[in-house]
């Protein structure tokens, strides 16, 4: 993805790289934990944040060979602005034991089906819907935020053994959860050698 970035988002990382030595991670959770700590000017989240180098690797390959990208809230689907989502908060109603924000996670597999990349920044029900569903995620950014059921969704999230993005704390929202995905559309593919062109055409 060709991508001018702004002169103040180049110092921004400069400063961040000043306060907190990023070089341990690997690439991908470095990119990720870099833009969420970004978006949200807090450095704790390199320590709040949980994922898996693999996971990532193979949630980028997906998201760059065209999955979908669902969102729980239009907030966070604003915040990704170089990737069209899917997004069905608006047709959504909510119903006895059934949040709305959890019936948009029903309708919205339902249109996209399994392989999808999700992210989640707002509701813990809409997450804690999408667990109930055999969606078999590319990836599940699970970042909701709040006092009320968010540690809990994304301790679950992670007890689930899905591929996600999460964190330990009640630390969360749109911003950081689109944060999370930009991360992952802005870093660049990797450049494949000669031998691996000539298997794609054979």
């Amino acid at each position: 993805m060709n991508r001018v970035v702004h002169p103040i988002e180049v110092e921004s990382y400069r400063r961040l790289r000043a306060r907190l030595d990023t070089s341990h991670f690997p690439p991908l959770t470095r990119a990720v934990v870099e833009r969420v700590i970004h978006s949200a000017a807090d450095l704790d989240y390199a320590t709040d944040l949980v994922m898996d180098e693999g996971d990532l690797e193979k949630a980028h390959r997906a998201l760059h060979s065209g999955a979908p990208v669902v969102t729980d809230v239009e907030m966070v689907a604003a915040g990704i602005t170089r990737r069209e989502t899917v997004c069905r908060l608006k047709d959504a109603e909510s119903g006895p034991g059934l949040t709305r924000s959890a019936h948009a996670i029903r309708l919205a597999y339902e249109q996209v089906g399994p392989g999808a990349l999700w992210v989640i920044g707002n509701a813990p029900t809409a997450l804690e819907e999408l667990l109930t569903l055999d969606a078999a995620p590319a990836l599940v950014i699970g970042l909701p935020v709040g006092f009320v059921g968010a540690v809990e969704s994304k301790a679950a999230l992670r007890e689930s053994g899905l591929p996600a993005v999460s964190n330990v704390s009640e630390k969360g929202g749109s911003a950081v959860a689109s944060a999370a995905l930009n991360a992952l559309l802005y870093h660049p593919q990797p450049q494949k050698n000669a031998s691996q062109k000539n298997e794609e055409k054979s």
